[in-house]
C-alpha cells in the first residue's frame, strides 16, 4: 500500500461518516479510527520481520497543537520519518531565524521508502523546530512555527 491510497483512506474516512475501517493487505495492517469529529486515530501494523528503519507510528491519534499567537504550523502531510536535510552530510534545508519563501523545502518526510518533500506553505521566518531528525512523525503533527 503506498502512501497516496493512504491519504485517499484518510480522505474517505474523514468526509463520511465511518467511525473505524480496518484494511488489511498480506503482512500490512492499517486501522482508521474517528474518536470524535476532529480527530482520527490511525493505527498500522506489520507482521514483517523488524528492519533497521524508524518504525511506524502505532496507536497514533491525531491532535492539533494549541496554536501559538501569530504563527503558523507548518504540518505533515503524512505518517513517517522527518530529516532535516536531504543525506546525513547535507547541512539542514532550514533552521530556527531562517527565512523561507512559500514553496521552499523544508524537510524530507520518508513513508514506506519514499522520500517526501516538505515545502513551507508561507513566507515568513522559521521560530520553532518541533521535531528531531530521525523522529517518527504523525499525520498532521505540527513540524515548524513560522512568523508570517
Amino acid at each position: 500500500m503506498n502512501f497516496n491510497e493512504i491519504k485517499q483512506l484518510i480522505d474517505i474516512v474523514n468526509s463520511s461518516d465511518l467511525q473505524e475501517t480496518v484494511i488489511e493487505d498480506g503482512t500490512f495492517k492499517i486501522i482508521l479510527r474517528r474518536s470524535s469529529s476532529a480527530a482520527i486515530s490511525v493505527q498500522a501494523a506489520s507482521t514483517l520481520p523488524a528492519q533497521p528503519q524508524a518504525p511506524v507510528a502505532m496507536g497514533t491519534t491525531v491532535t492539533k497543537a494549541a496554536p501559538v499567537s501569530g504563527l503558523i504550523d507548518s504540518r505533515s502531510p503524512i505518517v513517517g520519518t522527518f530529516y532535516q536535510s536531504s543525506s546525513p552530510d547535507s547541512p539542514p534545508f532550514v533552521a530556527i531565524n531562517d527565512i523561507v519563501k512559500k514553496g521552499d523545502v523544508l524537510c524530507i518526510i520518508e513513508a514506506m521508502k519514499l522520500m517526501n518533500e516538505i515545502e513551507a506553505e508561507v513566507s515568513g521566518t522559521i521560530v520553532e523546530i518541533l521535531v528531531e531528525n530521525g523522529q517518527a512523525v504523525e499525520y498532521d503533527q505540527p513540524l515548524f512555527r513560522i512568523k508570517p
